[in-house]
């Protein structure tokens, strides 16, 4: 039976019981599948270390000696076992906390020692290393790279650890050499010098050299990739043909708007101006997304855009994730559209608008006599309908949930001359973050939107001077943060937790405030975090941009969506414990006006070394894009927008957007090739890749641009 059909519970050492175990904890159902679990690592075990060897680098190694003492300390469950090894020359330190009982040791006996070092007090130990006498070490112990597989605790519990699983894949061995169906065609092999499906199989899981594993893997890696991207862009080609308002006009709104601009826009805000109208006077609808650092000029760009439609006849949105950021927008607009008078009839909608202000603002939508309107998810209740809405504006969209988005799509209730309903046409739709996104995470999370980027500050904006100080000198910052608000400025403090955490001991942000009003008691100090009330926080932020308090304590609610001009100091109080792209998106709170502005990081006296490589990324540079791809090296794609810790919204089982930016590249060039010819996938040659897309389990990508 072909393996792609072969129930897992037949497979040799399998059964039942871990049948189900593997479908429930992998996923797994035939023994291809079983095939598709691929190595996370794998250890040489053709190489011997002596102790001196050892760095804090190294994962696992190997190491002949004897072991020369041991003794058992507490009883019970408690038990633990400690020995000394010595290879000769050196000693190191060897503790099981479990198994006790099962663990033989033998003086004057060979031993070949197998496990992972670590360093305490400047001596290497091993926590349950695999011990095992010199006389009953076998070839396949010592040679070559073994591969270690992912396991989850309930695998374990039922024997199905990473040695379980190689003896399982192991037997399946002689089976996969007769040979598997490949999944790409022979041209792009060839094009692109890849190994057949067969070869790699065999090479991923008992590679004959680290050449062949890297060629396996390089192999895998792009057939998940060039699906994914083939899934995208047809995805893309589809909704490329989607009917769109027409948009044409450039009108008397925009240039009135433009030559009232007290400065003149950047070069690169004009470039995303023009991609955005080229969409708009297409007749197809626009999916796209601006990307722009903290500064950069997008709500500006954003409303000129709005104004667009809005001369050609259509009403536009734009939807924040929280009434702080909607009502900064809101005044934004306001203040840019002062000089046009009653041209523009801008509103507001949230969750605190009154029941009483909702009624003209529901009318006015109906009506057609509001032009733009701001809001949070209220923009989404059924009550809301408009008259022609035509175009959104969709600010830092991972805060909204698909569902929530897709009723923008029934917004419109339009009815022809004769009464009959209109077809329905979607709006066009800008997706907008601050958040600088990789590009290898780009052409994958959004893959299926176009893309405008704003890589070009205003003129006059100083670069924010950033330093990284140990929490020892508090003081030190203290006196400088005093000297800023004397010289009329004012000053953030952020602090990572709520509530005191023992387990971090991290100053809490109750604690830090107490501390700040003692530190500065001429001073008026505010505090906001997310546990508040929206009305509190909204006061004391208020009491912020006003000027009546010169320090705002804050937790990362203020990380998007606070315009403070005369804000010139970001303390970041345990800066460790904040990403990098989130440390750079709260450092963007400050150096928005005239003034030098400042981030001082402060972290433990003792800190990692990736942690002091972020410190150091973080003083080196403003470039936010530069921080995102430094981020997803170091913390890899899943948190890059806050949506989620680890993973993608892809079932990738080999491939790593941190690390395989020229794979994904290769395979979006190979998908765009073939699509480019064949949008449909109709050729006889292309049968394979439509085959394959309809039974591959691929995770539907965020779709931003359908919101649905």
């Amino acid at each position: 039976m072909e393996l792609a059909y072969r129930d897992i519970t037949y497979c040799k050492n399998v059964g039942a019981k871990r049948a189900d175990i593997l479908r429930k904890e992998l996923s797994v159902t035939t023994a291809l599948d079983l095939l598709r679990q691929y190595p996370y690592k794998y250890i040489d075990r053709s190489r011997f270390y002596k102790i001196a060897e050892l760095d804090d680098e190294d994962t696992y190694v190997q190491i002949v000696g004897e072991v020369t003492e041991w003794h058992t300390i507490g009883i019970g469950k408690a038990q633990r076992l400690s020995a000394t090894f010595f290879d000769g020359t050196h000693q190191c330190e060897l503790v099981w906390f479990q198994g006790v009982k099962y663990v033989k040791l033998q003086r004057g006996v060979k031993y070949l020692l197998f496990g992972k070092p670590s360093r305490f007090q400047h001596i290497y130990n091993f926590v349950h290393p695999e011990l095992t006498p010199w006389d009953k070490v076998t070839p396949e112990m010592t040679q070559g790279l073994e591969p270690y597989y992912n396991t989850t605790e309930a695998m374990k519990r039922h024997g199905l650890n990473s040695k379980a699983m190689r003896t399982i894949i192991a037997e399946l061995l002689p089976e996969l050499k007769m040979g598997v169906p490949d999944t790409i065609g022979a041209d792009i092999l060839q094009r692109y010098r890849l190994m057949s499906l067969t070869d790699a199989m065999i090479n991923v899981h008992f590679p004959k050299d680290t050449l062949s594993m890297q060629n396996a893997r390089a192999r895998l890696k792009f057939e998940e990739l060039f699906y994914v991207q083939l899934q995208i862009l047809r995805q893309m080609k589809r909704r490329e043909q989607n009917p769109g308002f027409t948009m044409p006009i450039v009108g008397s709104r925009f240039h009135a708007l433009y030559k009232a601009l007290p400065f003149e826009l950047t070069g690169a805000q004009k470039r995303v101006i023009h991609e955005i109208h080229d969409d708009l006077k297409s007749g197809h609808q626009m999916n796209r997304l601006l990307q722009g650092d903290v500064g950069s000029g997008k709500t500006l760009v954003a409303l000129m855009c709005c104004l667009l439609a809005v001369d050609n006849g259509y009403q536009t949105c734009i939807m924040a994730p929280t009434e702080i950021l909607a009502n900064q927008h809101y005044e934004t607009l306001k203040a840019f559209l002062k000089p046009l008078g009653d041209a523009v009839h801008v509103a507001l909608l949230t969750g605190s608008t009154s029941a009483k202000n909702r009624v003209p603002i529901h009318n006015g939508l109906m009506n057609g006599t509001i032009h733009i309107l701001v809001g949070t998810h209220a923009l989404l209740e059924d009550k809301v309908q408009w008259n022609n809405l035509g175009f959104v504006v969709i600010d830092e969209q991972h805060r909204f949930g698909v569902a929530q988005r897709a009723k923008l799509w029934t917004k419109n209730r339009r009815v022809a001359g004769d009464g009959h309903a209109m077809p329905d046409v979607p709006p066009h739709i800008l997706v907008m973050t601050a958040t600088p996104i990789p590009r290898t995470l780009a052409m994958t999370v959004y893959g299926d939107l176009h893309v405008s980027i704003i890589d070009e500050l205003p003129p006059g904006r100083k670069p924010i001077q950033t330093i990284h100080y140990n929490l020892n000198r508090r003081a030190q910052v203290y006196a400088f943060m005093r000297k800023q608000i004397d010289e009329g400025r004012q000053v953030y403090v952020v602090y990572p937790l709520i509530k005191e955490n023992e387990k971090m001991d991290l100053l809490d942000l109750q604690n830090g405030f107490n501390e700040l009003c003692e530190a500065f008691p001429e001073y008026k100090i505010s505090m906001v975090h997310g546990q508040m009330k929206a009305a509190d926080k909204d006061l004391q932020m208020q009491r912020f941009v006003s000027g009546e308090t010169q320090i705002l304590v804050a937790t990362t609610v203020i990380e998007v969506g606070v315009n403070v001009p005369n804000a010139t100091v970001m303390m970041i109080q345990n800066a460790e414990r904040f990403g990098l792209s989130q440390l750079h998106q709260l450092r963007g709170r400050v150096g928005r006006g005239g003034s030098q502005s400042y981030c001082v990081l402060l972290t433990d006296n003792e800190i990692s070394s990736d942690t002091r490589k972020r410190m150091n990324i973080m003083v080196e540079t403003n470039d936010g894009f530069r921080i995102a791809e430094a981020d997803l090296q170091l913390r890899g794609p899943g948190d890059l927008e806050g949506t989620q810790q680890s993973g993608t919204p892809f079932d990738l089982h080999i491939a790593n957007l941190a690390t395989d930016g020229r794979l994904v590249a290769l395979a979006r060039q190979a998908a765009k090739d073939i699509l480019d010819v064949d949008p449909l996938l109709e050729d006889e040659k292309n049968r394979i890749y439509k085959n394959q897309l309809d039974t591959l389990r691929i995770k539907q990508a965020y779709n931003w641009g359908e919101i649905s």
